[in-house]
This record gives structure tokens, C-alpha cells and sequence, in this order.
């Protein structure tokens, strides 16, 4: 296709990024640049977008925020007239990002991961057609947790002492979406909530909570607040009196601050991501092009994320004959068109956008087939010297689940 459609502009086109560069989700930003780059090198090295090149650059979004992330982003458009931006996640934005797409007509996707994408999209799909969110949203966590447990319990290969199920949320937007749906579906499946209660974002101090835990000890504690640094913390301090429980925890451990803190005592923990780059054989050459580029602690699977976005987009960008730009809604919409009809197989698993929210679909929870939703993926730290294993859902699963060792 490079070869026969090449633009006569030959100028770089620039893809624009929002990131977290600096502050408390800088391990997460500094990986997401990486995706960036390294599906930019790939693209270029393959002719570009009909001839071409894409270019990457980068606004640091610090803290985050609603100010601080739309400023980023309109900056990008204004100084390199990007026609897309794809971002990493961005706290407490309340998807601002997207009129800030709507009122510059770019494409924008992210990884948020957050059912507001969805609800504000509904609210006006025309004036939101260039937003999609590259993951399924927060809400699908909670069904497919309780799903994996009660599939843990029937087959045997887990014993709940009880039915009790504890939960911890931290005080933002995502965590506490997560822990309700937990909370409020814990009885479909067969569970009661003995615990609900919310700590600070960030924090580090867990005794409060633990006390009450060892007070009255849950099959399951759910840990929903997904910062690494803190969520190792837990173990530690769980650990010097544990219960016999097993621990869930929320994103965070896939990061190796988690292993780098918590040693040995992360072993046995489980945590989920609904996107992550899946350790198959599909994904073999972009994990180790990956490490091999950015070092042997280099977290692809988070990386991964905005690597499938830039790829997905830059495919719809040709297929539409170029990617446009600002305020050209015409071809910004007919990339967005593409984006939306095609069926996407990254190293993270299969985007499909939802049509009714513009995020991807969720397998097993929200479509029974895998080749049309992202796998919600359960993984356990079996030795924190090595990467986690994949032990959920079954299509996917590399390893079984094993035993935490403070179960006695």
C-alpha cells in the first residue's frame, strides 16, 4: 500500500502523547512514551503512513488533572498540528480529553480505563466521534473477579474458609467504580461483603485497615487502590500477621516497582488487568524488541497499551487514505470510521470498539468470544525474581494457579 499511494508531502506527521512524566505515575508514563517509540520506529521502518513518517512528542501531565491534561493536549495540537493524540491514563481528568478532541476534531485514544468514557460518549456520539478508549472500561473488573474466585472454589483447587469477601478501594474515580461493582454483585455470585472501606490516594499506611482484617477474617481481600510502591507496602505489613486469605490486588503489581519493594513477600499475590500484553507467542518478537531496547526491567505490559493505539491508528490513517488534521473533520472522521469498523489484533489481545461507548469489549465477561473482546486477565507473582504468571482466563492461562504460601 506504501508503495503504490505515496503522499506527495513527505513531511513527518505528528502523533502527540499526554503522559504522566513526572510525579507518582511516572514508572507508568516513562512506558507508555516507550510504546510510543517503538511502534514509531516500526511504522517508519515499514514506509510510514503512505510514505510519511510519524514523529512522536510528548507533554508531561505531572500530576494529572483535568488543567493539566488539557493543557498538555491542546499545546500539542497548537505547536505540531497534531491530528491524534494517544495517551497512556490521566487522574482526575473526568474525560476532559475528550472535548478537547471534539473541539479540535483529532482523534484520541487512551487508556483511562473508565466506564465515564462510555456514559459521556453516550451523551453525544456525534460531537465525540473521534474518542475511543483502547481498553475495556474499570467496570468489567468487578464481575470478573468474583467470576474468577467462585471458578477458583468449584474447582477445588482453592477452599474459601467463609464467604466473606473484603474490599478496599483508595479515594479516586477508578478504584472506587471497581469496588462497587464488586460490592454490589458479591451476592450473585455467592459472597458477602464483611468489609468496605476506602483509604487515601496514595498512602502507605495500612495498619487501620489490617487490624480490622485480622479482626474478622475474609475468604478474600480485594484490594482495589493499584499504585505499586503502596500495594507492596500491604504485603509487608500483611504478612507479619496474615490471615488465611487469598489477596486481589488492582493493576499495580504488573509494575516492577511492586517485585523491586515487596521481594518475597509478593509471592502468592494475584491482580488482574483488562489490558497487558499477553505473554504468547504472538507477542514473542514485541516483548523481546522491547526489552531489548529499553533493558530487562523494562515493563512491557505496560508499554504495550499505547503501542497497540498507535499501530491501530496509523493502519485506519492509510486505510483512509492519510491522517489528516486539526479542524479537518472530513478525513479526521474518516479515520475514526475505520477505527470503529475494524477488528484490531494487538500484542495486548482484540480490539473491537463497543459502538454504544467506543471502548473495547471485555471477554469472558461481556462477550463470549475471544476473538472480538480484550481477555480480562488473571496473573499470580509465583517467585517475585521472574516475570508473573498468566493463570486466567483458561484460553490464554500459561501456568495453573498456585497456593499463597501463608495459607495454611
Amino acid at each position: 500500500m506504501n508503495r503504490s499511494a505515496k503522499a506527495q508531502d513527505t513531511s513527518p506527521i505528528a502523533v502527540g502523547s499526554a503522559l504522566p512524566m513526572s510525579g507518582i505515575a511516572a514508572a507508568d508514563g516513562i512506558e507508555f512514551k516507550n510504546g510510543l517509540d517503538l511502534a514509531a520506529e516500526e511504522i517508519n521502518a515499514a514506509g510510514g503512513i503512505l510514505g510519511r513518517p510519524v514523529e512522536i512528542h510528548i507533554e508531561d501531565t505531572k500530576e494529572m488533572g483535568a488543567d493539566l491534561v488539557s493543557q498538555s493536549m491542546q499545546r500539542l495540537i497548537d505547536r505540531y498540528n497534531t491530528p491524534v493524540i494517544i495517551n497512556g491514563y490521566n487522574l482526575g481528568t473526568n474525560m476532559i480529553e475528550m472535548d478537547v478532541a471534539a473541539d479540535n476534531d483529532v482523534i484520541m485514544m487512551h487508556y483511562n480505563t473508565l466506564i465515564s468514557h462510555n456514559e459521556k460518549f453516550k451523551t453525544d456520539p456525534e460531537r465525540y466521534y473521534g474518542s475511543f478508549q483502547g481498553d475495556p472500561p474499570e467496570f468489567w473488573y468487578g464481575p470478573g473477579c468474583l467470576n474468577f474466585l467462585k471458578s477458583l472454589s468449584e474447582a477445588g483447587t482453592w477452599t474459601a474458609p467463609n464467604k466473606k469477601i473484603a474490599i478496599i478501594p483508595s479515594a479516586n474515580e477508578y478504584s472506587i467504580v471497581i469496588a462497587n461493582a464488586i460490592r454490589d454483585q458479591a451476592k450473585d455470585y455467592g459472597f458477602e461483603v464483611s468489609l468496605f472501606e476506602t483509604v487515601p490516594f496514595p498512602t502507605n499506611q495500612w495498619g487501620p485497615t489490617l487490624a480490622k482484617l485480622r479482626q474478622d477474617p475474609p475468604a478474600a481481600i480485594i484490594v482495589t487502590h493499584f499504585l505499586p510502591q503502596d500495594l507492596a507496602q500491604f504485603m509487608v505489613q500483611f504478612l507479619t500477621q496474615p490471615t488465611n486469605s487469598l489477596v486481589y490486588m488492582q493493576y499495580g503489581p504488573s509494575l516492577p516497582a511492586f517485585r523491586e519493594i515487596g521481594g518475597e513477600n509478593i509471592n502468592g499475590v494475584i491482580y488482574s488487568t483488562v489490558v497487558g500484553c499477553l505473554p504468547d507467542d504472538f507477542s514473542k518478537p514485541f516483548r523481546e524488541s522491547y526489552r531489548a531496547k529499553f533493558g530487562p526491567n523494562s515493563a512491557y505490559i505496560t508499554g504495550s497499551q499505547t503501542y497497540d493505539g498507535l499501530w491501530m491508528w496509523a493502519i485506519a490513517a492509510a486505510i483512509a487514505g492519510g491522517a489528516g488534521e486539526p479542524f479537518n473533520k472530513e478525513q479526521v472522521s474518516k479515520v475514526a470510521a475505520v477505527m470503529r469498523r475494524n477488528v484490531y489484533r494487538g500484542v495486548n489481545g482484540t480490539y473491537r470498539a463497543d459502538p454504544a461507548g467506543q471502548s473495547a469489549y471485555c471477554y469472558p465477561t461481556q462477550t463470549a468470544d475471544p476473538s472480538l473482546g480484550m481477555p480480562h486477565q488473571f496473573l499470580q507473582h509465583q517467585d517475585y525474581k521472574t516475570d508473573p504468571k498468566l493463570i486466567a482466563p483458561a484460553l490464554y492461562a500459561t501456568d495453573t494457579f498456585l497456593l499463597p504460601p501463608w495459607i495454611k
